[in-house]
């Protein structure tokens, strides 16, 4: 299907296929770029945001609503990725696609024209609801572009855009704080966008859809309701609210009130925003089952692995991204391996298998660290992990996309990455409670009632504090994040067995656009 209206031109004239086949494969290539780019949009934004906080705070005050800076754009993309998928199918994927770009700037201006914390904090959720049509619209787009046979050759770039982001976000983030303004981490996006959106707008061309069915608006409000009380239920417990306290219980109330009615009602709709027949497919079930417990793992790895090698080794905290190389440069690798390996061969389900295997075993290795442990100990453990996530992350959407009807692409592409989402929300939220229970546990322990003082507010002390405290506080802290990253990622261990259950139960059919089909490899 890519580049349609190009194609049919080409083969009016059968005297330039060569021409033909020149011009095509470059054409997918611009799109692919642009593509990048706006994958890079979503994926840099926070890692950006999140360097230029302190500053943010500073100037506009509101600490005591710093979180929900966050939270309402993770809210806002969370809610809205299904929505946007289900909007692809209907109406075209490249009029959502730019849609989702400009709505991404506009909120990109508006935060960074804010006056105050309540204004931020709501342009954020503007910025979050462009945002989670970023991220589907590039992997539906790619779905119709490239037949899932040879998709694989591009999940090196796609995994490169993610390491390149999680690396290099802090540095551009903490560059442009410095020297331009807070204001500038927000606003250099729309150079980014902009080059996105020439490039869309003028190589990318799709057929046009126009559905006669009417957007299921309930559908859309039960599902919201459901995802909100669910990121809510795993943001604010423990932290903002005990676990068992009112508001969290009721939280739960509601969201599982409203998933029960959305499942109901989807079994009615006529055009169910999420439709329930794709789980039909044992496949796609699985791959949701895995990019869940993936989001879960990955996301609580990136979390406590600065912590631990900035608390425990001494690690600088203004190059806090590099200190994830070893477990980003060997997902990068892996992932491009595996899309080779899957492009050459068309087997593909040896990767979920090996990738459960590692991420068990990288993550039982990371839970053995302790105050003791090397960088370079610490750099091959998460070579490991990286490895194991490297089979896992591109793998788990092409299975997906495979598994479903050309119609169902966006729907496909935006609920495996809304599971993913969901993950790494549970992932925070299981991984952080425990962690922080067991370092308040060993502080107690330690440092008696100066470490109970320590960690009161928070379990997480930045390097300026930890700088502060006294040498017993500081050692006796030392051993706490050690003891809470084991626990941690000790149950990341346990909760990877899943993958590896679920990795055995995948068929492995045929993926699309192989050579069974070269009329499919020639449109492209």
């Amino acid at each position: 299907m890519a580049d349609t209206q190009a194609v049919a031109a080409d083969r009016k004239q059968p005297g330039q296929p060569e021409e033909s086949q020149e011009k095509q494969p470059r054409s997918v290539r611009v799109v692919l770029l642009a593509l990048m780019i706006a994958m890079m949009l979503a994926m840099l934004d926070n890692m950006i945001v999140g360097t230029a906080m302190p500053t943010i705070v500073g100037e506009l005050g509101g600490l005591e609503h710093l979180s929900w800076v966050v939270t309402g754009y993770t809210l806002a993309t969370a809610a809205a990725t299904p929505v946007w998928g289900k909007l692809g199918d209907m109406f075209g994927r490249k009029a959502t696609f730019l849609s989702s770009i400009v709505i991404f700037l506009i909120g990109s201006v508006l935060s960074g024209m804010a006056q105050d914390m309540g204004q931020l904090i709501g342009f954020r959720a503007v910025q979050g609801l462009g945002a989670g049509g970023l991220m589907v619209g590039v992997m539906a787009i790619i779905g119709d572009l490239i037949p899932p046979r040879e998709r694989g050759k591009y999940q090196g770039m796609m995994a490169g855009v993610m390491a390149l982001a999680m690396i290099g976000g802090p540095l551009v983030g903490g560059t442009i704080t410095d020297n331009w303004g807070w204001r500038w981490s927000f606003y250099i996006n729309l150079p980014l966008g902009a080059v996105a959106l020439a490039l869309v707008s003028a190589v990318l061309h799709l057929p046009k859809k126009r559905s006669k069915a009417g957007i299921d608006y309930l559908g859309v409000v039960l599902l919201t309701v459901g995802i909100t009380s669910i990121v809510l239920v795993t943001t604010w417990g423990g932290t903002e609210y005990a676990w068992t306290s009112a508001r969290i219980m009721e939280l739960i109330g509601i969201g599982v009130a409203a998933l029960v009615g959305f499942v109901f009602w989807q079994t009615r709709a006529a055009e169910p925003v999420l439709p329930l027949h794709i789980f039909r497919s044992g496949n796609f079930t699985l791959m949701s089952v895995i990019g869940f417990i993936t989001g879960f793992v990955m996301f609580g790895a990136t979390l406590f692995l600065p912590l631990y090698q900035q608390a425990v080794q001494g690690a600088s905290a203004t190059n806090s991204g590099l200190l994830l190389l070893p477990m980003l440069g060997s997902m990068l690798v892996t992932s491009m391996v595996a899309g080779r390996v899957t492009t050459n061969s068309g087997r593909y389900k040896v990767f979920p298998i090996a990738g459960g295997v590692l991420m068990i075993v990288g993550l039982y290795l990371l839970s053995l660290m302790d105050t003791d442990t090397t960088r370079l100990t610490s750099g091959i453990y998460m070579a490991v992990l990286g490895a194991g996530m490297g089979c896992l992350m591109q793998i788990t959407m092409l299975v997906a996309q495979n598994s479903v009807e050309m119609k169902d692409m966006g729907v496909a592409s935006s609920s495996t990455t809304l599971f993913r989402t969901l993950g790494s929300s549970f992932g925070v939220a299981v991984m952080g409670a425990l962690f922080n229970h067991k370092v308040q546990d060993v502080m107690s322990e330690k440092a008696g009632a100066l470490g109970s003082k320590v960690t009161e507010k928070s379990a997480q002390l930045d390097a300026a504090s930890l700088a502060k405290l006294p040498v017993q506080a500081r050692e006796a802290y030392q051993h706490a994040v050690s003891a809470g990253t084991h626990s941690a990622f000790l149950l990341g261990a346990v909760i990877a067995v899943l993958v590896l259950i679920a990795a055995l139960f995948v068929k492995e059919v045929p993926l699309k656009g192989g050579p069974q089909k070269p009329e499919v490899t020639e449109a492209l």
